[in-house]
């Protein structure tokens, strides 16, 4: 069968990063990441911090995520790290992941945020929801102009996070595509 996707970033949508510093929204566990630990960090050879990154996450939105019935992949500077240190948190199984490669956080001339274009290479032409806090009006260009199937992006206020009223517009945006396609 063949779900939509729905890309998720993490800082914005799942760690609500922008909320005040001192305080930790209801519902949400707090998370301390060794920065060295991140792949990311080494690959952009950002330098290492004796301070960790702290991270909010809500372990609720986990089950809330999977009973929306998308196949779900990370569209994270995270990466691969999502796995290791925000699924668990989340009970998320492992997920696969967009690797932006040499893309990773580097601007654009023509202004698409620098996830958009490999985004919508992994769709391969599938139906999508993009779940990110840095999308703008030139990003819903790009996807209408390249590709040619439903692509959902979807904005989150990085000061709150993913709420009921966004997985209600997850929910009913898979909806309207109508039940999964046999693959074969």
């Amino acid at each position: 069968m063949s779900r939509p996707l729905l890309f998720l970033d993490v800082d914005g949508p799942l760690n609500p990063y922008a909320a005040q510093a001192e305080r930790r929204p209801a519902g949400y566990t707090t998370l301390r990441v060794p920065r060295e630990d991140l792949a990311a960090v080494a690959r952009l050879g950002l330098p290492a911090s004796r301070k960790p990154l702290r991270v909010w996450l809500n372990p609720e939105h986990g089950s809330a995520l999977l009973r929306l019935g998308y196949e779900m992949c990370w569209a994270t500077t995270w990466m691969g790290d999502a796995n290791r240190w925000i699924a668990p948190v989340l009970g998320l199984p492992e997920l696969p992941f967009v690797d932006f490669g040499d893309a990773l956080l580097r601007e654009r001339p023509d202004g698409v945020h620098w996830k958009t274009a490999a985004v919508v290479d992994y769709a391969e032409g599938r139906p999508f929801a993009w779940v990110d806090d840095e999308q703008s009006e030139l990003d819903q260009a790009y996807v209408t102009a390249h590709h040619h199937a439903p692509g959902l992006l979807h904005h989150v206020n990085p000061r709150i996070g993913l709420r009921e009223d966004d997985f209600r517009t997850l929910d009913d945006f898979a909806r309207t595509l109508g039940p999964p396609r046999a693959t074969g």
